[in-house]
């Protein structure tokens, strides 16, 4: 199988890279392969020959989104889009990362494929969209909306709490967002278990179309936090003290959902795939973490 990874350097990419290690995998990123330019897609089509495509690539910065609108539509609509319809031309299923900020948090349950979107900012507007524009770009597109995605690639939330904790006697943390880490070891998982009935299935059966995967069970940025530091503790690292405080004590430039939690059972329904227990996923990513990151972390002011 010949797998085109949009976004090389990401943690999902990463996941990707080394999951399907035994297909022929091309990662690209700009200048390679810049979504947002045509005859660039075009040529990485071309050079890749892919069966399968996979767009790990996004813009991913929440808050600044909010002042660069027309980036983070150009990236995660319009680009998302172009590839979907390349991948179209050369005959090759699609796989699209989205997220859980396409809901504005308010439903108070775990939010269903089938519910409307009501995205709080530019960020979800920007994937909300181009959901839309894939799943219309290419028949043969399965879009996986995702959630907190943490790894021991990338900046991310548990590095930077393992940093703050070798750096700080407590950490103020919000208790009051709902959701679920997830893993990119996880999804990249999921993606290879889909692989095979997304290369031989046909346009409209119900192997394509719209799936939620997240880690599990629900929890709290605090409640993760505290097994973060749990788990590190039990390999000899310093345990500051844990405070919660509400969105409210921690203002950010763009809205957050107060409750993401998605319903993962339509793909285990469809493509028997469960989601992950994250705290199991956490205990293999600090293994892999521990002792280089730990040893000299990133010096940062803020989280």
């Amino acid at each position: 199988m010949r797998v085109l990874v949009a976004g090389r350097e990401g943690q999902v990419a990463r996941a990707l890279v080394a999951r399907l290690a035994g297909h022929e995998v091309v990662a690209l990123e700009p200048p390679e392969l810049d979504l947002t330019d045509d005859a660039s897609v075009a040529a990485a089509m071309a050079g890749a020959r892919p069966d399968l495509v996979v767009n790990a690539a996004a813009y991913t910065a929440v808050d600044r989104a909010e002042d660069q609108a027309a980036l983070a539509f150009a990236v995660n609509c319009e680009g998302a889009a172009r590839l979907a319809a390349a991948a179209a031309a050369a005959g090759a299923p699609f796989v699209h990362f989205s997220t859980d900020y396409v809901f504005d948090g308010l439903k108070g349950a775990p939010y269903l494929e089938t519910d409307a979107p009501s995205p709080l900012g530019v960020y979800g507007r920007s994937k909300e969209a181009g959901e839309r524009a894939v799943l219309a770009a290419n028949p043969r597109c399965v879009v996986l909306r995702t959630a907190w995605v943490c790894s021991p690639d990338g900046a991310n939330f548990v590095k930077t709490m393992l940093r703050l904790a070798a750096e700080r006697d407590e950490l103020r943390v919000v208790a009051d967002q709902h959701g679920a880490p997830t893993f990119a070891a996880d999804l990249a998982d999921a993606v290879a278990v889909m692989a095979p009935r997304l290369l031989n299935a046909r346009a409209g059966e119900d192997v394509y179309g719209l799936f939620h995967l997240t880690g599990a069970p629900h929890t709290t940025w605090h409640g993760f936090t505290a097994e973060i530091l749990a788990q590190a503790a039990q390999r000899g690292h310093r345990q500051p003290r844990l405070a919660g405080i509400t969105t409210a004590d921690y203002p950010t430039r763009a809205a957050r959902p107060p409750d993401g939690r998605l319903d993962c059972s339509k793909i285990g329904q469809v493509h028997g795939i469960a989601p992950a227990d994250w705290r199991q996923s956490l205990s293999r990513c600090l293994d892999t973490l521990v002792g280089n990151t730990l040893a000299r972390p990133p010096r940062e002011n803020s989280v």
